[in-house]
């Protein structure tokens, strides 16, 4: 009985494209690098044009700003590559996401910033368009394990990117944004020469309606679908506050601990490290024994731990219970999200990947506009340790409905 069973695990991984499998694998840490290399050194780019006080408003209004061109856009792109293929998408959106890097690099004055992450924000569908492409290439029954490879993949990444942003700042603050550009456009030439389409064409859809581009027809569709709104919604009261921390982590270090571009990377990395050793470690061994939804409401409370020992940092003005606060967050982070893609993705046919990677990244985008708004504002007015308070509130009310979702899809 063994035996077959590891005959068939094996036929199963035998099928799955082996060259497509390596480029997405290298893409998805290329999109962790280029993404997080700049996160050290974003307020020190807003300094100049700001008042003072003005500072983690601007920055999170960046972010909110970047998260509303993905929201109207990641539907459409989505869409687009149910119709056309996942690799066109994809290499036009790393294409425009180094265009972005390099337009908040040149900067000099607020307005080139936004300009710069409103060109990212509008190209930024890689990330569905790199999930449905996993999907493509996966089994149902093992797409959890492969979307935590991406998880560990991506984390490797992230470790990466902060701490080696941190080092290039000391050669100017708009370095790192040039080394993301550069990082991008080597991953867009990587996949112009070796990637292999996904989705053949007896799979994808016969055309596409002016109502499949629009982000509303198309998000009202994704929350339509049996099982999948509960789901989104547990996901949105997550990725809200979310949103809200990573708006204002490196202003939370520089206002809380008189920190560094260096150290703020460093620190920053502790994300991905704890996707790279939850993925490589922990996460197969709850596969073992637990099913997507039980993973993911661990990895929520996890997070809840995490926020209160941030949240205890502030109070304290006590740094180490900060890096505590983050290996715990880090951890809740890196087996939810696979744990939860693993739901999504399941719950539709090869045919609707696109659009259901696209609809869900259009709720984080929301939950990104929505998070950094009022994380900032509260951050500002009512106090350092109060989004992470938020948090705290917002995570626990999804768990019950995320469970909810779970037992529904279960009947």
């Amino acid at each position: 009985m063994f035996k077959l069973k590891s005959r068939a695990g094996r036929d199963a991984e035998q099928s799955i494209d082996k060259k497509a499998l390596v480029f997405g694998l290298t893409s998805v840490f290329l999109c962790g690098i280029g993404f997080s290399v700049i996160a050290p050194v974003v307020p020190f780019l807003v300094q100049p044009y700001t008042q003072p006080g003005e500072q983690a408003v601007a920055v999170s209004l960046l972010l909110a700003v970047y998260a509303v061109c993905v929201f109207f856009a990641a539907p459409g792109l989505g869409a687009l590559s149910d119709r056309y293929g996942r690799r066109p998408v994809l290499l036009i959106c790393l294409l425009g996401s180094s265009i972005g890097y390099v337009v908040f690099g040149i900067g000099g004055a607020l307005w080139v910033l936004f300009a710069g992450r409103i060109i990212e924000g509008i190209t930024g569908g890689s990330i569905s368009t790199l999930f449905a492409y996993f999907a493509d290439l996966t089994p149902p029954d093992r797409r959890t394990k492969y979307f935590g490879w991406m998880s560990a993949v991506s984390g490797a990444g992230v470790v990466i990117g902060p701490a080696l942003g941190g080092l290039l700042a000391m050669f100017g603050y708009a370095v790192p944004l040039y080394f993301g550009a550069a990082i991008t456009i080597l991953n867009a030439a990587f996949g112009f020469f070796y990637m292999p389409e996904s989705l053949g064409r007896d799979k994808r859809l016969k055309k596409i309606t002016l109502l499949r581009l629009n982000p509303f027809t198309q998000l009202g569709g994704v929350l339509s679908i049996k099982n999948v709104k509960r789901l989104l919604v547990s996901a949105f009261l997550l990725w809200t506050p979310n949103g809200s921390f990573q708006a204002i982590f490196s202003q939370f270090t520089i206002d809380s601990f008189g920190w560094e571009p260096v150290l703020i990377g460093l620190v920053f990395s502790i994300i991905g490290v704890q996707d790279v050793v939850s993925q490589g470690f922990i996460m197969p061994k709850l596969l073992e024994k637990h099913g997507d939804a039980q993973i993911a409401v661990l990895g929520m409370t996890a997070e809840i731990a995490g926020y209160s020992l941030i949240a205890a940092s502030a109070l304290l003005a006590f740094a180490p219970l900060f890096i505590a606060g983050m290996f715990v967050f880090g951890f809740g982070d890196s087996v939810f999200g696979p744990s939860f893609n693993g739901m999504v993705s399941k719950s539709v046919d090869s045919r609707e990947q696109g659009r259901i990677q696209g609809g869900s990244q259009s709720i984080q985008a929301l939950a990104r506009v929505i998070g950094p708004v009022i994380g900032g504002q509260i951050y500002v007015s009512i106090g350092h340790a109060a989004p992470a308070f938020m948090s705290v509130i917002l995570i626990a009310a999804a768990i019950p409905v995320l469970r909810t979702s779970a037992a529904s899809r279960v009947k």
